[in-house]
């Protein structure tokens, strides 16, 4: 139980304001009935979600506005996990009850898999961890090993990450890395140096989580730069518009990393349209907000763009371990403005 005089730990969440953040939420009125408009007939790519923690009207509101495709990463979960089984059943559920729930609305689901920076500092437990990764990697659908990096900036995270590197290499995979919320340019810089040193091409590297504080040096060493818009931390829709006004569209690409906090599951259509209304070329938008990320993630093979292009036909009438999404002859998809229930 949760107790009320719960002390914040030396590791706190990235929800709460650290001493030497400096990241200001920007908040922009949005009409989306009108913004949605804008953005009809284009696809989106989310190639950071955490769908195991959303709901099905996500999954819904996000094929209605134009997301075709996700990548989930392996995440923490928002408490430790104790035991190496939590970690076998949460990796085999985002390849397979996630993708398959993803599917019931249309979307291509893929995902990373890789053990999380927070997690990389319980040592006995993340060297049995890091013995079973390979079980998973070579699934189909994965696309690359992450979110892995840093969090705290301490030595057993630095162990982790090497040693997950030096699994990406062997297994020909994309990473992504997660940058660490507090001390994040030194803590980016030295995730790529560290990159470097192990001998990985950045144009397999996604450096996510960007700020205006690291973005040059990201796109100037060859990495590609992710950009997570999220509410009170991280970036803001307009400052994004802002990015890439200034750097164009080139290895740069958005991101919701919508999960079980505050945040936007259509984060990346509500930046398009935004992007739209500032005059940015539609060009340049689908290329942040799609192309980037197929171009990033297709390394791994697992990306066959016909899957997902035309629209992924659910089936509702398949099921995953004899359960389904659906209840009482329930379709996939509605209008949830001509919708009633008796």
């Amino acid at each position: 139980m949760f107790e009320k005089n719960h002390q914040p730990s030396n590791n706190p969440s990235h929800f709460e304001n650290q001493k030497g953040t400096n990241e200001i939420a920007t908040h922009v009125e949005l009409n989306w009935n009108e913004y949605k408009e804008k953005i009809h007939g284009f696809r989106f790519f989310d190639p950071h979600i955490h769908m195991v923690s959303r709901t099905t009207d996500d999954y819904q509101n996000m094929a209605q506005a134009g997301i075709v495709a996700v990548i989930e990463p392996a995440f923490w979960v928002g408490q430790p996990r104790t035991g190496l089984a939590t970690f076998k059943d949460y990796y085999s559920s985002l390849v397979g009850w996630e993708r398959y729930r993803s599917s019931q609305f249309g979307i291509k689901h893929y995902c990373t898999i890789g053990l999380n920076s927070r997690e990389a500092n319980n040592e006995r437990l993340a060297d049995e961890v890091m013995e079973i990764l390979p079980l998973y990697i070579y699934k189909e659908g994965v696309v690359g090993i992450g979110e892995i990096g840093f969090d705290d900036q301490t030595d057993l995270e630095e162990k982790y990450y090497r040693l997950q590197l030096e699994l990406a290499k062997e297994a020909k995979l994309p990473v992504q890395i997660h940058t660490p919320h507090r001390d994040k340019k030194r803590g980016t810089e030295r995730s790529m140096s560290i990159a470097l040193e192990h001998g990985l091409d950045p144009s397999y590297v996604v450096v996510d989580h960007n700020n205006e504080e690291t973005v040059k040096s990201v796109l100037d060493q060859g990495f590609y730069a992710a950009f997570t818009i999220y509410p009170f931390t991280k970036m803001g829709n307009k400052r994004m518009v802002s990015i890439v006004e200034e750097y164009g569209a080139e290895k740069i690409m958005i991101n919701s990393s919508a999960d079980w906090g505050i945040s936007d599951p259509l984060a990346i259509p509500k930046t398009a349209a935004l992007m739209l209304d500032r005059g940015i070329s539609p060009d340049t938008v689908r290329k942040v907000t799609y192309q980037n990320a197929i171009e990033a993630f297709a390394k791994s093979g697992q990306i066959n763009v016909a899957d997902f292009e035309n629209g992924l036909k659910a089936d509702p009438n398949e099921k995953f371990h004899g359960n389904s999404v659906l209840r009482g002859g329930q379709q996939p998809k509605w209008d949830k403005n001509s919708l009633f229930i008796e």
